[in-house]
C-alpha cells in the first residue's frame, strides 16, 4: 500500500549514487573492492578509528545527502498512511523497504560496498555465503514528543544481525551517546562501557553480537539509518538469537536471514 499511493519527494534519491558517499568511504571501500590482496591490517590504516574491540567508524555519507535524505522522511512522516515498526526494539522509525528503498539502494549498497568491507573486519562472521540479506530502517529518537510513545534511548541490546552498520543522519539534539560493552555472553568482573559519540554522515560499523545502547537524549530529535546484515551460511548453522542448530523449512527467498540452501 505504501509504495503504491506515496509519492516520492525526491525520486532520484531512491538510485545509489556515488555522490552520495563522503571521498573517505570511497576511498576505504574502493581498498576493499579493487586491492589485488587486501588486508585486514592495511584497511585498519585507513580507517584508523577504533571505538572499542573491534567497533570502527568512518564518514560514510555526505551533510547534503543527509539533508536530503531528513527531507524525504519528513515528507512520508507527514502523510497519512500506514509506517511499520522499525524492529521489536524501538517504536518509532521507517521501515526503509516500506518506502521502496532496497531494490537500487540498500541491495547495491550492501553487494558493493559493505560486503567487501566487513568480509575483511569480521570474516567469522560473514560466513561462505557473504552478507547476502539485510534489514535496513530509521530509527528515531525525540525527546519532545509524549514519552509513551516516542522513544528517547535504547537499553542495552544485541542486534538480530551479523554484522551492523549505524549512521547518523541528524537534526537538532543533545546527549544520546551510543555504548558498547563486552560481546554476549561475555562476562568480565570490571565491566566497561565505552562511549562513541554521534556526528552527522559518520556511522560505526559493529559485530551484531556484540552488546550496546544508546543513551537518552536530552533535548531534539536524532534520526539514524541502521543496516542489519545477515549471512544465510552463518544462520543455517546457529541462530543468532538463541545459539541453537536451526530446524530449516523450504522458503522462498529470505526469512531473517535465513535461506532454504
Amino acid at each position: 500500500m505504501v509504495q503504491k499511493l506515496y509519492q516520492r519527494l525526491d525520486p532520484p534519491l531512491y538510485t545509489l549514487d556515488e555522490s552520495y558517499f563522503h571521498s573517505d568511504f570511497l576511498r576505504i571501500t574502493k581498498y576493499c573492492r579493487d586491492e589485488l590482496s587486501p588486508t585486514m591490517e592495511g584497511l585498519l590504516q585507513i580507517i584508523s578509528k577504533e571505538e572499542a574491540s573491534r567497533v570502527y567508524s568512518f564518514p560514510v555519507f555526505t551533510d547534503e545527502f543527509c539533508r536530503r535524505f531528513l527531507d524525504e522522511l519528513d515528507h512520508f512522516e507527514r502523510l497519512d498512511l500506514p509506517k511499520g515498526r522499525p524492529n521489536t526494539m524501538n517504536n518509532t522509525g521507517i521501515l526503509l523497504a516500506e518506502l521502496g528503498f532496497d531494490d537500487h539502494f540498500m541491495n547495491r549498497f550492501r553487494e558493493h560496498y559493505l560486503q567487501p568491507l566487513s568480509a575483511l573486519l569480521y570474516p567469522e562472521w560473514t560466513g561462505s555465503s557473504g552478507l547476502d540479506s539485510h534489514r535496513s530502517h530509521i530509527v528515531t529518537y525525540d525527546a519532545t514528543g509524549p514519552t509513551d510513545r516516542t522513544d528517547v534511548g535504547l537499553s542495552t541490546h544485541f542486534d538480530n544481525a551479523e554484522v551492523t552498520l549505524n549512521v547518523s543522519l541528524g537534526k537538532e539534539y543533545s546527549d544520546g551517546e551510543l555504548y558498547f560493552g563486552e560481546m554476549k555472553g561475555v562476562v568480565v568482573s570490571n565491566p566497561r562501557l565505552y562511549p562513541y559519540y554521534h556526528k552527522i554522515g559518520r556511522g560505526v560499523i559493529h559485530r551484531g553480537q556484540h552488546m550496546h545502547g544508546a543513551m537518552d537524549i536530552t533535548d531534539g530529535t536524532r534520526y539514524n539509518i541502521i543496516v542489519w546484515m545477515r549471512s544465510s551460511s552463518v544462520r543455517n548453522k546457529l541462530c543468532p538469537r538463541c545459539d541453537q542448530s536451526p530446524t530449516l523449512i523450504p522458503f522462498e527467498g529470505y526469512g531473517d536471514g535465513f535461506t532454504k540452501q
